[in-house]
C-alpha cells in the first residue's frame, strides 16, 4: 500500500513538473491559463465520476464547505505559481514554490495535533537552503524578486492545500476531492477572466486541454490518493522534485539553461528528498 502511494505521488509530481512550461507556451496571462486549466480539469473529473457512477455526495455539509474553501486556495496557488513563472523563469518559479514543505512541516502538527519530528524539520530546512542557493539577487526593483515573492505565495497556499487534502483523503477518493476543488477554482476565477476579456487561440485551447486533463486532473487525483498512506510532510518533500523536473523540462523543451546556482540548489533538494524517502520506506 505504501509503495503504491509513493509511486502515485511521484508520478503526480512528474506531471506537475510539466505544468510550468505552459506559462510559456500559452499566450494568455496567468489568470487565463489557471482558469482554463481548472475548467478542463473539473470537466474531465466530472465526466469520469459520471461514467464510473460514483456519488458526488459528501458525508456532510461541513466537508463540502471545506472542499469549496480548498478550491479557493487552489485557485490562488495555481495563479501565483504561473504568475511567478511569467515574471521570472520556469526554474525560479518552481524553485521558490519548492519551499512549501517548510510550511507543511509546521502546519501539519497544528492541524492534526501531532508531534513535530526533528528529522522533518531538518529536511525542510535543507530544502529551504537548496531554494536559497538557487534564488538570484533579492532586489525589490528586480522583476525576478517580484516573481520570487509570488512564488512564495504559491508555496504557502500549496502547504495549506496539502494539509486540507490530507483530511479529505482519509474519507473520500482523490477524484471527488479534486473535482470539487477545481470546479470551485474555476467558479472563483470566472469573474476575473470575463473582466479581462481574454480571447484564446485554437492552439491555446488545445494546450489548455492537455494542461487540464493530464497534468491537472490525472496528476491531482494521483497526488490526493497517495496521501491516504503517507504523511503530508513526506508528500510535501516528494513534491520538491517538481522543481527538478521543471528545470529539466525547461532545458529540453524551452532551451532555458539553468545556472550553476540553480543546479546546486536542485542537487540539495534531490538529496533531501532521497534521504527522506529512504527513511520512510525503511520505517514502513
Amino acid at each position: 500500500m505504501r509503495r503504491r502511494a509513493f509511486l502515485s505521488v511521484n508520478i503526480a509530481v512528474l506531471l506537475f513538473g510539466m505544468a510550468g512550461l505552459f506559462a510559456r507556451w500559452i499566450h494568455l496571462p496567468a489568470i487565463g491559463i489557471t482558469f482554463g486549466r481548472v475548467l478542463f480539469s473539473s470537466a474531465a473529473l466530472g465526466i469520469y465520476l459520471l461514467v464510473r457512477r460514483q456519488s458526488f455526495r459528501t458525508e456532510n455539509r461541513k466537508d463540502l464547505i471545506l472542499m469549496i474553501l480548498a478550491g479557493a486556495v487552489l485557485a490562488l496557488h495555481w495563479w501565483s505559481f504561473l504568475e511567478s513563472i511569467q515574471l521570472s523563469t520556469v526554474a525560479v518559479g518552481t524553485i521558490t514554490f519548492a519551499s512549501f514543505p517548510l510550511f507543511v512541516t509546521f502546519l501539519e502538527p497544528l492541524a492534526f495535533r501531532r508531534k513535530l519530528r526533528g528529522r522533518d524539520v531538518i529536511t525542510a530546512v535543507v530544502i529551504l537552503i537548496g531554494v536559497l542557493i538557487t534564488v538570484p539577487e533579492f532586489s525589490p526593483e528586480n522583476h525576478m524578486f517580484v516573481g520570487i515573492l509570488t512564488g512564495m505565495i504559491s508555496a504557502l497556499s500549496y502547504a495549506v492545500l496539502t494539509i486540507m487534502n490530507k483530511g479529505f483523503s482519509e474519507k473520500y477518493g482523490g477524484t471527488l476531492t479534486a473535482f470539487y476543488e477545481q470546479a470551485t477554482a474555476a467558479t472563483v476565477l470566472l469573474p476575473f477572466v470575463i473582466g479581462a476579456g481574454l480571447q484564446p487561440s485554437a492552439s491555446d485551447l488545445a494546450l489548455l486541454l492537455f494542461l487540464g486533463v493530464v497534468t491537472t486532473a490525472l496528476a491531482h487525483t494521483l497526488f490526493i490518493a497517495g496521501l491516504k498512506a503517507i504523511p503530508a510532510q513526506l508528500a510535501g518533500v516528494f513534491s520538491s522534485l517538481e522543481t527538478v523536473y521543471g528545470i529539466l523540462f525547461a532545458l529540453v523543451l524551452l532551451g532555458e539553461i539553468p545556472s550553476v546556482r540553480e543546479l546546486a540548489g536542485a542537487a540539495v533538494i534531490v538529496g533531501a528528498v532521497a534521504a527522506a524517502q529512504n527513511k520512510e520506506l525503511a520505517a514502513g
